[in-house]
């Protein structure tokens, strides 16, 4: 999950070098540098996040979306339960009791 704390640690280290880049560089150097910079940090954070998750940069496909990892147990495909006994099974009825009442399960 996303953690404010680090979120905020980066923040104020990119407040920080910022400051520090423009007491060094003269003004439009200085200025351009803390603009890259405001940038860069969250970019890198927001990658960091994502490839913590396994969905970003992945080239198997199984990254995240919109309805979670994509990868579950190894079979891809939408699963159903059974509304009427609790059975998870693929398809239209359900083999234990042939009801065809089921939700589905991502």
């Amino acid at each position: 999950m996303f953690n404010y704390k680090t979120y905020l640690l980066f923040l104020g280290a990119s407040l920080a070098i910022s400051i520090g880049l423009q007491m060094i560089l003269p003004f439009p150097y200085g200025l351009g540098a803390a603009l890259a910079i405001f940038i860069v940090f969250p970019l890198f954070l927001r990658k960091r996040y994502m490839s913590r998750m396994r969905g970003y940069g992945n080239d198997s496909g199984t990254g995240g979306g919109f309805f979670g990892m994509g990868s579950q147990g190894g079979s891809a495909g939408v699963r159903y339960v059974c509304l009427v006994c609790n059975n998870k099974h693929k398809g239209g009825s359900c083999p234990r009791c042939g009801s065809k009442m089921q939700r589905a399960d991502f």
